[in-house]
């Protein structure tokens, strides 16, 4: 059995070589799934990575900058990957297009919103109630295969005849970073002048300043200007995070969760309810779709204070569907998936519960498929029968840096060992997990992880990360800071 610590980053380190940047980044483009890393370049300069190079479909554009953002050191990214994707008639393409908003549970209640597609092109024109409900029109494009650029400048967000003051959309985003897990704003600041918010400072990665900005969107803001919001190494030391870490009372906790569902266009319409005791949330009542359920469940688990949530949400649909309708439109919704048109599915419906059989090759594939069905109206629950073979060993794949950036040759001789530095460099090159106290611990190809991270995002992503460079399996044991006991094995 091979054990190592994941050992915090020193505060003196100012800087990581852009060369460094360049080898991390390429290598998780290499063991990342859903992205064509072959046919991808990667060049670093100050921090700033610059993609260029060709992808087959929107979803693996957005994939690749997203992989790069949570690398370490990485200050912003360029992204000049040009789509080349498979050919879909216009018409096959537009009843696509037309199946996917009608399938989605949000989406479909967007009356207002129009899409034409001509030549891979797909335009969009009529209102949206917010900026999110527009990224959620986007995402839902992004996932059709055939389309290759989206034209959203017709797509305009009506906001109503009531408008918050700026006074009121400065504080609404100061409350939403202090409360989210994801964001250290310590050292951010907001200014909101006619709707157009400033925000200025440092943060201590890319991947945070991607999110700030989409939560100052989300609040209400007309504009954002984040030029002047800088990533710095330092930003990172976590005697900045302590307030996120500091005692919360159950009731401001069940608030803030109440108030992040305000924010969200698949939960804002449910019935959801409320209730935390000791930084255990419970989620009680109805939504209308699995989609709202697991958006819920997620939106809790990202609200600083809470260490666990327990979803006793009830799915009812507010219209029924027939199963062989729901299996119909489950079939149509992975056919057109980009990731997952190629895959022999077999699908089961049984009062709104879908079963899945197929045998796909990555853990992500499989992911990708649940998320596909729990997407479409009238599915209740959703069963993975999917099969994944085990990860081969991959000595020799993915370059092996040390906490220093030197390689460990003696890797390759114990399949184990290989596997443990494997894990240890993604850790090292996360932007989440680079400085927190992971543990790892491989035996036959099964990695055991122990220790604690700062997030439940953060748990889910470390068992993912052994997964993707080779581990058979995953016992996840890492706890969620200000857990009081050990959480059991898993994602």
């Amino acid at each position: 059995m091979q054990t190592l610590d994941i050992l915090p980053l020193s505060t003196t380190e100012q800087y990581l070589l852009d060369e460094d940047i360049t080898a991390a980044v390429e290598g998780l483009l290499l063991t990342k799934k859903g992205v064509a890393s072959h046919l991808m370049d990667v060049t670093t300069a100050n921090g700033i990575v610059e993609l260029t190079g060709f992808t087959d479909n929107l979803l693996a554009r957005t994939r690749a900058e997203e992989i790069a953002l949570a690398v370490r050191g990485v200050r912003g990214v360029v992204n000049e990957l040009v789509i080349r994707t498979a050919y879909v008639p216009d018409l096959d393409l537009q009843d696509d297009v037309t199946r996917a908003l009608a399938d989605d549970p949000a989406t479909a209640e967007y009356n207002n919103v129009r899409c034409t597609v001509a030549d891979g092109v797909a335009t969009l024109d009529g209102t949206v109630q917010s900026w999110a409900e527009k990224e959620l029109v986007l995402h839902v494009l992004q996932g059709i295969r055939g389309v290759h650029r989206i034209s959203a400048d017709g797509l305009t967000i009506h906001r109503g005849k009531v408008f918050n003051s700026d006074e009121e959309i400065t504080i609404q985003i100061e409350q939403r970073l202090n409360w989210d897990i994801r964001v250290n704003s310590a050292l951010v600041h907001v200014r909101t002048l006619s709707q157009n918010v400033y925000l200025t400072g440092k943060v201590g990665t890319a991947d945070e300043k991607a999110r700030i900005v989409a939560i100052a969107y989300q609040t209400g803001a007309a504009h954002v200007d984040a030029r002047d919001l800088d990533v710095a190494y330092w930003a990172l030391g976590p005697e900045l995070r302590r307030d996120k870490f500091a005692y919360k009372t159950d009731g401001a906790i069940a608030d803030a969760v109440r108030d992040t569902f305000r924010y969200d266009p698949r939960v804002l319409s449910s019935e959801a309810l409320v209730s935390v005791r000791e930084g255990v949330v419970t989620l009680t009542g109805t939504v209308s779709n699995l989609l709202a359920k697991r958006a819920a469940e997620q939106d809790a688990r990202n609200v600083v204070g809470v260490w666990d949530v327990h979803t006793l949400l009830k799915v009812r649909a507010e219209r029924h569907s027939p199963d062989g309708e729901i299996r119909e439109a489950i079939l149509h919704a992975l056919a057109r998936n980009p990731y997952l048109s190629a895959v022999d599915f077999r699908v089961n419906v049984q009062n709104g519960k879908a079963t899945l059989y197929a045998s796909v090759d990555t853990h992500f594939e499989q992911e990708q498929a649940t998320d596909v069905a729990a997407g479409i109206n009238g599915v209740a629950e959703v069963e993975n029968r999917m099969e994944v073979p085990p990860n081969p060993d991959r000595n020799g794949l993915l370059a092996i840096f040390s906490g220093t950036g030197t390689s460990h040759p003696a890797a390759s001789a114990n399949p184990d060992h290989a596997l443990t530095e494997r894990i240890r460099s993604r850790f090292y090159w996360s932007v989440g997990l680079h400085d927190q106290p992971v543990q790892v611990e491989v035996e036959n190809g099964r990695a055991t992880l122990t220790g604690t991270v700062t997030s439940w995002h953060d748990r889910k992503q470390a068992a993912l990360d052994a997964y993707e460079v080779g581990a058979r399996d995953v016992n996840n044991h890492l706890r969620v800071a200000s857990a009081p006991r050990q959480l059991g094995a898993g994602l």
